[in-house]
């Protein structure tokens, strides 16, 4: 087994072994929500809707990538964005991590069968009227992607080292339904990862890289 630190099976090893314990009464304490503890109270109050979220970590040698998409100008929520592939959880799904698998197929054309899920982060409540749960998964080389045009621009892939750098972590701020809200940005090359995006890439690095 590897055990660089950023390979897939060291990614693997830590998501299994670190990911204990109930993920429902832990968001509070990661990512946007120690930027902006002001927002509590606001999303406890909101209806939100199920989403599920793919974070596919590619195995890759001694530094695994992560697939990242960017979305469609089009797109009536966060378009233009980067985001992790994903959507909203559908009745017929039976169950979170099904949820991202299928959205991750229709997105990009990732083939499951490439896919190995190995655990969940805690929720990222979204102040856009969703509960996002991101699914952590390790994905085998060989898969080919074809991305839908109507939901995205284009795919592309960052180092895992690069994400799990709390040196990359940069912050960022903006006014935004009356409030001034404060997030984590990433930029990567020509690429703006920041928002719910980058918010759940610190989380990852909370929980597993701290």
């Amino acid at each position: 087994m590897n055990g660089h630190p950023y390979s897939a099976d060291e990614f693997r090893r830590r998501a299994l072994t670190q990911m204990g314990g109930p993920v429902e009464s832990s968001w509070r304490e990661h990512g946007d929500f120690l930027l902006n503890p002001g927002i509590v109270p606001h999303l406890e109050t909101l209806q939100l809707k199920d989403a599920a979220v793919l974070v596919p970590v590619v195995d890759d040698g001694e530094d695994a990538y992560v697939i990242f998409t960017q979305r469609t100008a089009s797109l009536r929520k966060h378009s233009g964005q980067v985001a992790f592939p994903g959507g909203a959880v559908d009745p017929d799904d039976r169950s979170i991590e099904l949820a991202a698998l299928r959205e991750a197929q229709e997105e990009i054309g990732l083939d499951p069968r490439f896919v190995e899920t190995i655990g969940r982060l805690p929720h990222y409540m979204a102040l856009s009227g969703f509960k996002i749960t991101p699914v952590l998964a390790v994905v085998q080389p060989g898969f080919e992607l074809v991305p839908n045009p109507d939901e995205v621009e284009s795919v592309f892939e960052v180092p895992l080292s690069f994400l799990m750098n709390p040196g990359n972590h940069g912050r960022g701020s903006g006014h935004w339904q009356g409030e001034d809200r404060h997030f984590y940005r990433m930029p990567y090359g020509d690429r703006n990862i920041w928002g719910i995006t980058a918010g759940i890439v610190r989380m990852l690095y909370e929980r597993l890289y701290a």
